[in-house]
């Protein structure tokens, strides 16, 4: 994992994948970002993500053969 710093208005930027991640808020143990990109990019967060990938696994399991 890589790991950077980063101050309130400053960015991430993924060029080959047109995204960029700023920093828009830092309060307390709290961060908040901003996500450009294309709209066709798709962003989650992790946990529903998770969600969404333990529900597709429910329904594979409950769907009849």
């Amino acid at each position: 994992m890589l790991v950077l710093s980063r101050k309130v208005g400053e960015s991430l930027v993924f060029p080959a994948l047109g995204i960029e991640i700023a920093v828009v808020q830092i309060r307390g143990d709290k961060v908040r970002l901003g996500v450009t990109a294309e709209s066709d990019v798709r962003v989650f967060r992790d946990e529903l993500l998770a969600r969404m990938d333990e529900e597709e696994k429910q329904d594979a399991d409950t769907r009849p053969e």
